[in-house]
């Protein structure tokens, strides 16, 4: 199974070196030398004409990684077949995925896709909404939750907010203090 992760960021110098959007909790298993993953390039500007658009290679291709670095607290790639700033800068917005087992092996670990459609439900079972999103900020990864009336939320994916997930079961159990998920008055 391939999953995403890393989101390709500016050029760094002028030898083919790119900022990466870290998105896996592993990234020193992940991002190491030799290591091979996919690059899959964004779609096409909505701006650009069809014919032009259909021009462009947007095909998923393999990269080798060459070089690993960290620059003030930034993850620089290189890859073996970029070798300047021009190539590095046409690689801005694709993904990296890995390939990765079916399962995690750890019991309170999931893989992002297992989370989405997920019920959530407050600790007695009350109907809270649905996970529809994941977000990654720098800080802690949070559940986007669409509510029954529409309206989106951010919780906290932490054991605190968070004690219960049960993706078998299709749920996640939220204990979220007011104003998180509902309206306070």
């Amino acid at each position: 199974m391939r999953l995403v992760v890393a989101r390709i960021g500016r050029a760094h110098g002028i030898r083919g070196e790119v900022t990466i959007e870290v998105r896996t909790d592993a990234p020193g298993e992940r991002f190491v030398p030799g290591a091979r993953l996919h690059l899959v390039p964004p779609p096409p500007p909505a701006s650009l004409p069809a014919d032009h658009a259909n021009r462009l290679d947007h095909a998923d291709r393999t990269v080798t990684l060459a070089s690993v670095r960290d620059h003030n607290g930034t993850l620089l790639l290189g890859f073996d077949d970029v070798a300047d700033r021009t190539a590095a800068e046409a690689l801005r917005g694709a993904l990296l995925e890995a390939d990765v087992p079916a399962e995690t092996g750890e019991p309170d670990a999931w893989y992002e896709h297992q989370l989405l459609g997920l019920r959530v439900v407050a600790p007695d079972g009350a109907a809270l909404g649905e996970v529809v999103a994941v977000d990654h900020p720098p800080a802690q990864d949070l559940l986007v939750v669409r509510r029954p009336d529409g309206e989106q939320r951010l919780v906290p994916f932490v054991a605190a907010l968070v004690p219960a997930v049960d993706v078998a079961a299709g749920l996640v159990v939220v204990d979220a203090p007011p104003g998180l998920l509902d309206d306070v008055d």
